[in-house]
């Protein structure tokens, strides 16, 4: 009987905890789910969604640990991981034993992930780093991607592949080393981050030349630049839906990480600097007030700076 532990059911967590239950990898009675969030109305609203499930909630981080074979974490920033990983009487750190197994899904900087490993390890238990690619709708419909470094045995473990793959359409393994996955996670967001930027001057430039906006946006689709990103998101920038699936303001923190990233080791790095500028002047907006906003939200921003005739009147509208 193998017991699977979650921490975390925010915008990505709810999603990858309701995967695991629908594939019964976890919430059956001999494997429950037991979980954990810091607030505790959504545990109690995953348990209630789902009354044909083995789901146990616990009243801390510390408790999941103790009680599981595995533990998947997944918290939305680097001060949320940090709070709840080394909380001393009732953090992640603290229930781990020579028999845990740490699973971090987050995006964090690579030092801290690196330093969550060797604590984990230094304890007995083992460690994988599992960074995600993907939002809130692949979250919830299982299609993440996800990046993975540390512990070999952990990654090839039958009931860990079971979980990636419920919540997942895709697992990469970039090695022993802790922080790699990190590494490339910040490369595939840094260059999302930048590429939504492009499109969002793009379109405001469409726009403030008079073409229309929805026939651009095919016009875009049918070429080599075609993107899946620009098909899901255009059409609701343009009627500023900015809905939050990936908050600008995680967007922002993953950018800056790279951009970071790039300075440490010499790489040429300034046009996603100038994007990473452009999201946290966003996101630091107190008019526009995009920061939780969707990341697409980077768009109302670079219409209140142009000075285009077209912009002038949409601020208004």
């Amino acid at each position: 009987m193998t017991k699977i532990g979650f921490i975390g059911l925010g915008i990505m967590g709810e999603g990858m905890a309701n995967c695991l239950l629908k594939d019964a990898v976890a919430g059956t009675p001999e494997s429950p789910l037991i979980i954990w969030n810091r607030t505790s109305a959504k545990s109690e609203n995953l348990k209630a969604s789902h009354p044909d499930k083995t789901i146990e909630i616990k009243t801390s981080a510390k408790d999941v640990v103790s009680s599981c074979d595995i533990v998947f974490s997944m918290l939305s920033t680097p001060e949320a991981s940090a709070a709840v990983f080394d909380d001393a009487a009732n953090g992640t750190l603290a229930g781990v034993s020579t028999s845990s197994v740490i699973i971090d899904c987050a995006t964090l900087a690579e030092s801290d992930m690196k330093r969550m490993s060797d604590q984990v390890t230094a304890k007995g238990g083992t460690f994988l780093e599992a960074p995600v690619s993907g939002s809130k709708g692949p979250a919830h419909g299982g299609q993440l991607i996800f990046l993975c470094a540390g512990s070999k045995a952990v990654f090839d473990d039958a009931t860990v592949q079971a979980a990636l793959n419920a919540m997942g359409k895709a697992s990469h393994y970039f090695g022993e080393q802790v922080g790699k996955a990190t590494r490339a996670k910040l490369v595939v967001n840094s260059l999302m981050g930048t590429m939504m930027a492009a499109f969002g001057e793009s379109l405001a430039l469409a726009e403030s030349l008079d073409l229309d906006g929805s026939k651009m946006l095919e016009v875009i689709s049918q070429g080599a630049i075609a993107s899946p990103m620009f098909a899901l998101k255009g059409p609701k920038m343009l009627k500023k839906d900015h809905a939050p699936n990936f908050p600008l303001c995680h967007a922002h923190k993953d950018m800056k990480l790279a951009v970071d990233a790039a300075k440490s080791v010499g790489t040429e790095y300034s046009v996603t600097q100038v994007a990473e500028e452009t999201f946290r002047k966003a996101r630091e907006d107190e008019e526009l007030k995009v920061a939780n906003e969707d990341f697409s939200a980077v768009f109302e921003k670079i219409h209140k700076e142009s000075k285009s005739d077209y912009s002038k009147k949409r601020k208004l509208g």
